[in-house]
């Protein structure tokens, strides 16, 4: 496993949770679609997994020691 796959993995995590929370609070800041919910509710979920991946894999090389500058 490459240090970025690893850096990516940790990142997974909690950018799903971040995905998800602002697209559910968008969903349910709307309570005239209320009777959708059911079926928006699930797209959400999904969308947050899939879109976490390559956004973690984006960001991973930035988080490296090694590119950080002296101060």
């Amino acid at each position: 496993m490459s240090t970025r796959f690893r850096i990516a993995m940790l990142l997974y995590g909690m950018i799903n949770a971040v995905i998800f929370g602002f697209g559910i609070i968008l969903v349910l800041s709307f309570p005239e679609i209320s009777e959708a919910w059911p079926y928006i509710i699930p797209v959400v979920v999904v969308a947050s997994f899939v879109l976490a991946a390559p956004i973690a894999w984006i960001i991973a090389p930035r988080l490296r020691a090694r590119n950080r500058r002296d101060r």
